[in-house]
C-alpha cells in the first residue's frame, strides 16, 4: 500500500505544473552554473597543469554544482511537500484518506517517498551534467558518487522537515514558509559559531551544512550517514504522531 501511495503522490505532482516548472528552472539555473564552473576549469587548466597534485576537474566542476543544487533545492523543496497533507486538509479529502484501510505509517511514507521519487530525478539530471564531460576527460566517481549521496542524504532530510510542517497545518503557504525557515535555521545553525572563531560541537552535530559538506567532500563517515537517517526517521515518526491526532478528531 505504501508504493501504491507513493505511485498516487507522484503522479499527483506530474499533474500539475508546479512539478514541470520546477524542473525546467533548475535545469536551467544549474545548467548556467555547471558551464561557468566549465569555463573556470578551461581557464585555470594550464595553470593547474604545472601544480603537482592540483585539483582535477572533478574537484572544480561537481562540488560547486552539487552545493548550489542543495541551496536551491533547500528553497525548492518546500513548495512540493507543502501541500502533502495541508491540502488535503484544506480540500476536505483527508477525513477520505483516514478512513481507508491503510496505518498512519502508510499514508505518511507514501506521501513521503511519491515526493521524493521526484527529487530523485532532479538529482539525476544534476548528475548527468558532470557526465557528460565523460566525452572529453576524467573524472573522480568516488567523489562524484559522494556528492549525489550527499544531496539524496539532504532531499530526504528537507522532505521529511517538510511533510512534518505540512501536517501540522492547513494551510499549504504556511507549511512552505514553516519548511523553508526551519530547514534555513538548520542549514545555518552553526555559521555563528564559525565567524565567532568559536567552535560549538553540538551546534556542528545538529547542523545540516556541516553533515552535508562532509559527506561532499567525499570521506563517507558513518557519523554523517547516520545523523541523516535519524534526521529523517524523527520527522518521519513526528509526522505519523500528527496524523494520528487527526484521526482521532476526524
Amino acid at each position: 500500500m505504501i508504493l501504491t501511495i507513493a505511485i498516487r503522490e507522484f503522479k499527483a505532482l506530474f499533474l500539475s505544473p508546479v512539478a514541470w516548472s520546477l524542473l525546467a528552472v533548475l535545469q536551467f539555473i544549474l545548467a548556467y552554473l555547471f558551464l561557468k564552473q566549465v569555463e573556470t576549469f578551461m581557464v585555470l587548466q594550464p595553470k593547474l597543469a604545472a601544480i603537482p597534485n592540483s585539483p582535477g576537474l572533478t574537484d572544480i566542476v561537481v562540488p560547486p554544482l552539487f552545493g548550489n543544487a542543495a541551496i536551491i533545492l533547500l528553497l525548492a523543496v518546500p513548495l512540493l511537500t507543502m501541500r502533502l497533507i495541508a491540502e488535503e486538509r484544506r480540500n476536505k479529502t483527508l477525513p477520505l484518506l483516514l478512513s481507508a484501510p491503510l496505518t498512519n505509517a502508510e499514508i505518511i511514507l507514501g506521501k513521503f517517498l511519491g515526493c521524493l521519487g521526484l527529487l530523485v530525478i532532479v538529482i539525476g539530471l544534476v548528475t548527468a551534467m558532470p557526465l557528460s564531460l565523460l566525452l572529453g576527460g576524467e573524472l573522480d566517481f568516488g567523489k562524484l558518487s559522494a556528492n549525489v549521496l550527499a544531496l539524496l542524504m539532504l532531499v530526504s532530510a528537507l522532505t521529511a522537515t517538510g511533510l512534518y510542517l505540512s501536517c501540522i497545518t492547513q494551510h499549504p503557504v504556511v507549511a512552505g514558509i514553516g519548511s523553508f525557515g526551519l530547514s534555513l535555521v538548520l542549514w545555518l545553525l552553526d555559521t555563528g559559531s564559525q565567524m565567532r572563531d568559536h567552535r560549538n560541537e553540538w551546534l556542528e552535530y545538529l547542523s545540516l551544512l556541516r553533515h552535508f559538506q562532509n559527506l561532499q567532500s567525499g570521506l563517507i563517515n558513518s557519523v554523517d550517514v547516520v545523523y541523516f537517517l535519524v534526521f529523517i526517521s524523527i520527522f518521519i515518526l513526528l509526522s505519523i504522531r500528527s496524523l494520528d491526532k487527526l484521526r482521532w478528531q476526524k
